[in-house]
């Protein structure tokens, strides 16, 4: 196998740390935030373009069997919008990553905060962990007629509720607004031993996404499909 093209692979993430662990030549990021409409506006500009798009980042856990800093690597996307991921593109990865766990994830542009939540999305869509992007991923993809998939890393486990001030914690840039937290701390204090132990999770997945998308090389596995 082997896929050798000129044109860039688009990676999509949520936040601009998430981005930050993304670099090499033939690879365009694309940080989301907080705001849907210009992630649509921007994919549908670019991927038309591209040799394939990969949603990465962080997820939560909808499985109660995937651990903190565990990869998932998305065969099918289920939520707002149903699509399959590409196999090659699904196979070069597992192949890089083995302990990674691979099955569906679930997107459709809400944070899935409480513990009882998480369960009821389980339940519903026989999905591994729930992401905020995928699904603008998979739309863009499907339009302009180019593989994608999905390799996220978890950020919090299925038994775990995310502290109210995670909710507002992200700019629409992707940036991290300390105003909205600050103000959701003041409003709610009781959260901050929640929230602290919330962050210790995320870096463990920053670290984590960090070293693997090293260890993928290839742009993201993309040349190896």
């Amino acid at each position: 196998m082997g896929n050798v093209t000129t044109k860039p692979v688009i990676v999509v993430t949520g936040t601009l740390r998430e981005a930050a662990v993304v670099s090499g030549e033939g690879i365009v990021v694309i940080a989301g935030g907080s705001d849907p409409q210009r992630l649509r506006r921007e994919l549908a500009a670019a991927a038309p373009g591209a040799a394939g798009i990969i949603s990465f980042g962080m997820c939560g856990a909808i499985d109660r069997s995937l651990k903190l800093g565990q990869w998932v690597i998305g065969k099918r996307l289920s939520g707002s919008f149903a699509a399959l991921c590409d196999e090659r593109w699904v196979a070069a990865l597992a192949a890089r990553m083995p302990l990674a766990r691979v099955g569906s994830i679930h997107a459709d542009g809400d944070l899935l905060g409480e513990e009882q939540g998480k369960a009821e999305r389980s339940w519903a869509s026989a999905a591994l962990a729930a992401d905020m992007e995928s699904h603008i991923v998979a739309e863009a993809a499907g339009k302009a007629g180019v593989p994608f998939v999905i390799l996220r890393c978890v950020s919090d486990v299925a038994e775990m509720e995310l502290p109210p001030a995670v909710g507002v914690m992200m700019r629409p840039d992707g940036g991290v607004n300390v105003g909205a937290v600050l103000k959701s701390i003041a409003a709610k204090p009781g959260q901050v031993p929640h929230l602290a132990a919330t962050l210790y999770g995320f870096a463990k997945a920053y670290r984590a996404m960090g070293a693997g998308a090293k260890a993928i090389d290839a742009r993201l596995g993309f040349d190896a499909r």
